[in-house]
C-alpha cells in the first residue's frame, strides 16, 4: 500500500510539473543544488527498491501484462527518485537563502547605521559635492548658521591666474599681477608645506647667526646684524583659498603641500596630486629645479641614503643643522656656489660649537675641480678662494675623483682617487654626506602638457616674452628663454628668478615685452669674501683684473626686501665709450695686486676684445655700472682706469 501511494505521488503528471519548474530561469541553479543534495536520498532509494524491481522483472518472462505493470512502476520508482532529490535540493536551497538573507539583512542595519554616524560628523562639503546643492542643503538645514567656508571647497575648483611653484619666481611674478590688475585673484600651488620664502639664506647668513630662537622662528641676521625672516610675506598677507574666488578686490591664495602632476592645456585643466582639477584662464609654471646627485649615491643602499642630504628647503636646513649641532663629521660633495658656501657655513657653526663647549665635528669638501667655483672664477682666484674656506675651518681636497660608497658600522666610507696618489684608492669616513653637484630643471609637466624641452640646456622651450603657449608662461630656472641679444639661454641664478617672474606676471595681465635684463648673482664664503656678477662669467675666457688693498670700511652688501642684491641703475661718473679714446693700451692680465693679496677687486671677462663679464670681488653695490659697461659693448684697453669707475680705490 506504501508503494502505492508513493507511486501515485511520482506520477508523470506530478513529475512533468516539477521538471517545469526547473526549466525556468533558476533551473541551471536548482539542477546543480539538487545533483549535489540528492545523491545521498537517491542512493538509498535505489538500496531499498532495487531488489524489489530484479523480483518482479523475472516473475514477469511469462506474463506480459505483469511486464507493462512492472515497467509501469520502474518508470514511477525512478520518477519518485528524481523527486525526492528535488524535494531535498529545494530544502536546502531554502535554507541557504534564508541563512543569506538573514546574513545581509545584518549587513544592512549595521551600514546603515555606520553611514548615519558618520553623516552626522561630516561636513557640507562631503555630503554634496556639488556647490549649488551644497547651498541649498545648508539653508535647509541651518540657514541661519551658514558659513560660506563650509559651502566652499578647500581648493578652488577656478583660478583666473594660477601659478604652479611657490618660489621666488612666483611671488615675483603675483607681485607683478598685482600690480598691473588690481582686482586680480591669484591662486599658488605650492608643494612646500611653507609660504613662499628666501632660498639664498639657507647656506649663508642663517649659518652665522648665532641666536637659536632666531632661527626657530624662520628669520637670520644680516651680515650687518639686523634680523630678518626667511618669508617674503607674513601669513596674513595671503587670501583664505577658500574664499579667494570671491573677493572683490582680489587676492593671492597658496594652497601648501600639493602638487600638480598633470596639465591639460588643451581644455586649460590641471590635476593636482589628490585628484582635484582646477581650470584656469592663465598659467604660469615657475617648477624651478630640484637637486642633482651622483651616481655613486643614486645605486646606495636605503640605508646609506638615510645619510644623505640633497640640499635645498627649509626643512633640509633644520635637518643638516641637527647633524653638525650633535658633533657629526659632514661631508660636502660639490666645488660650486652651494658646496662652498656649505663648506664655509658648516665649518664655522662646527667651530663655534666647540668654542661653546658643544659637540663640534669636523667638516670636509671634496671636489674634482682644482679650486672653489673654478667654473666662474679665474684659476688663482679660485684656489686663493680655496685658501680661505680652508681658514673658515674645513678641510677642502681638490682634483679628486669619487668613485664609490658603503656604509660600515654606522658611518659613510667614501672610496676616491687622489691625484697625488693615482694607483691607489683612498678613503674617506664621514656621518653624514651633503651633494651640492647643481639643479636640474623641473619639467615633468612637459608630457602632459605636450610642451617642448630644450634638448640642450633643460628647461621648457619659451619665447622671448616667457610664452608657451597662448595662456601658459614659463620663468625662473625651468624656463629657456630667447634672450633678444645672446640667444637661447637658461639662468638658475636668484636674481633671473625674481626679475623673470616679475615679467611673466606683467605679460599675463596684457603686456608683451621681451626680456631683455642682464641677470646678476653672487655669493659668500664667509664674512670676509663675497662677490656680485654679471654678464657671462665663465672662467674658459680671458680675464683681466684690477686689485686693491681691502679696508675695514669698505661698503657692505645690501639685499632688498625681496632678499635679491639688484640695484637700481645709476649713472656712472663715465661710461666705457667715453674711456675708449683716451685711456693707453694695457695687456696686463692683473694690475696693481699686492702679492698674492686679491682681498677686492674687479674681473673683466672679454670676448672679441669687449667685455662680456665682471666679477665684484668684495665689492657691492656697483651692479649697475657693470651692467652698462656690458651694454656698451666697447673695445676697451686701459682696465686700470675702467676699474676707477666702481670707485675700487675709495678712501
Amino acid at each position: 500500500m506504501q508503494t502505492y501511494h508513493l507511486t501515485r505521488l511520482a506520477s508523470i503528471q506530478n513529475f512533468n510539473t516539477i521538471k517545469r519548474s526547473l526549466t525556468r530561469t533558476t533551473g541551471p541553479v536548482l539542477r546543480k543544488l539538487i545533483q549535489s543534495e540528492s545523491t545521498q536520498t537517491t542512493n538509498y532509494l535505489r538500496s531499498n527498491y532495487g531488489f524489489r524491481y530484479a523480483s518482479t522483472a523475472s516473475s514477469s518472462s511469462n506474463d506480459e501484462q505483469n511486464s507493462q505493470e512492472n515497467e509501469q512502476k520502474k518508470k514511477n520508482i525512478t520518477n519518485l527518485m528524481y523527486l525526492a532529490g528535488a524535494l531535498t535540493g529545494l530544502g536546502a536551497i531554502y535554507s541557504i537563502f534564508q541563512s543569506r538573507k538573514s546574513s545581509n539583512e545584518k549587513k544592512q542595519a549595521a551600514s546603515e547605521y555606520d553611514e548615519k554616524l558618520s553623516a552626522s560628523k561630516k561636513t557640507l562639503i562631503e555630503k554634496v559635492s556639488d556647490l549649488q546643492d551644497r547651498k541649498l542643503l545648508a539653508e535647509e538645514e541651518s540657514p541661519e548658521e551658514v558659513d560660506k567656508k563650509d559651502l566652499t571647497p578647500n581648493i578652488p575648483n577656478f583660478a583666473q591666474y594660477l601659478i604652479i611653484g611657490g618660489g621666488a619666481t612666483a611671488m615675483s611674478a603675483f607681485k607683478s599681477i598685482r600690480a598691473h590688475d588690481a582686482t586680480a585673484k591669484v591662486l599658488v600651488i605650492s608643494s612646500e608645506k611653507y609660504y613662499p620664502y628666501m632660498r639664498p639664506p639657507l647656506s649663508k647668513d642663517i649659518w652665522y647667526t648665532d641666536d637659536d630662537n632666531v632661527i626657530n622662528n624662520h628669520s637670520f641676521k644680516q651680515w650687518n646684524g639686523k634680523e630678518k625672516s626667511l618669508y617674503f610675506f607674513d601669513e596674513e598677507f595671503y587670501t583664505d583659498v577658500k574664499t579667494l574666488n570671491d573677493q572683490e578686490n582680489g587676492g593671492v591664495g597658496v594652497v601648501r603641500g600639493r602638487k600638480v602632476v598633470n596639465l591639460d592645456l588643451k581644455n586649460s585643466v590641471a590635476k593636482l596630486d589628490n585628484g582635484w582639477e582646477i581650470s584656469f584662464e592663465k598659467c604660469l609654471i615657475a617648477t624651478g629645479g630640484q637637486p642633482k646627485s651622483l651616481k655613486v649615491f643614486q645605486t646606495a643602499s636605503n640605508r646609506l641614503k638615510t645619510k644623505l642630504t640633497l640640499y635645498r628647503g627649509i626643512d633640509d636646513f633644520f635637518a643638516l643643522k641637527k647633524v653638525i649641532d650633535s658633533g657629526a663629521d659632514v661631508t660636502i660633495v660639490g666645488g660650486g656656489f652651494l658646496g662652498s658656501e656649505l663648506a664655509c657655513a658648516l665649518a664655522h657653526r662646527a667651530k663655534e660649537n666647540s668654542k661653546n663647549g658643544k659637540p663640534g665635528g669636523k667638516v670636509t669638501q671634496l671636489m674634482p675641480e682644482t679650486g672653489n667655483i673654478s667654473k666662474v672664477l679665474p684659476e688663482y682666484l679660485s684656489k686663493w678662494a680655496t685658501e680661505r674656506v680652508r681658514e673658515e675651518g674645513a678641510e677642502v681636497l681638490t682634483n679628486v675623483e669619487l668613485i664609490g660608497t658603503s656604509i660600515q658600522e654606522g658611518k659613510v666610507n667614501l672610496s676616491y682617487i687622489d691625484p697625488q696618489k693615482p694607483r691607489k684608492t683612498s678613503y674617506l669616513t664621514s656621518d653624514h654626506i651633503v651633494i651640492a653637484v647643481g639643479i636640474e630643471p623641473n619639467t615633468d609637466l612637459a608630457q602632459s602638457a605636450g610642451l617642448e624641452v630644450d634638448s640642450d640646456q633643460g628647461g621648457f622651450l619659451v619665447n622671448a616674452e616667457l610664452q608657451a603657449r597662448h595662456n601658459v608662461w614659463v620663468a625662473g630656472d625651468a624656463a629657456s628663454f630667447y634672450d633678444i641679444k645672446l640667444g637661447r639661454r637658461r639662468v638658475e641664478h636668484y636674481d633671473h628668478a625674481v626679475v623673470s617672474g616679475k615679467l611673466a606676471g606683467e605679460n599675463m595681465t596684457g603686456a608683451h615685452k621681451p626680456y631683455w635684463h642682464q641677470s646678476m648673482f653672487w655669493s659668500d664664503l664667509g664674512p670676509k669674501v663675497g662677490f656680485e656678477a654679471i654678464g657671462l662669467t665663465d672662467s674658459q675666457l680671458q680675464t683681466v683684473a684690477v686689485y686693491a688693498k681691502g679696508k675695514p670700511d669698505d661698503e657692505e652688501q645690501k639685499d632688498d626686501s625681496e632678499g635679491n642684491r639688484e640695484q637700481k641703475d645709476v649713472a656712472p661718473i663715465a661710461t666705457a665709450s667715453e674711456l675708449k679714446h683716451k685711456l693707453p693700451e694695457t695687456k696686463s692680465d692683473t694690475t696693481n695686486q699686492q702679492k698674492d693679496d686679491y682681498s677686492k677687486g674687479v674681473v673683466f671677462y672679454l670676448k672679441e676684445n669687449k667685455v662680456v663679464g665682471i666679477v665684484l670681488w668684495n665689492i657691492f653695490n656697483r651692479i649697475p655700472i657693470a651692467r652698462k659697461i656690458i651694454k656698451d659693448q666697447q673695445e676697451i684697453t686701459n682696465f686700470q682706469e675702467l676699474a676707477k669707475l666702481f670707485n675700487i680705490h675709495q678712501d
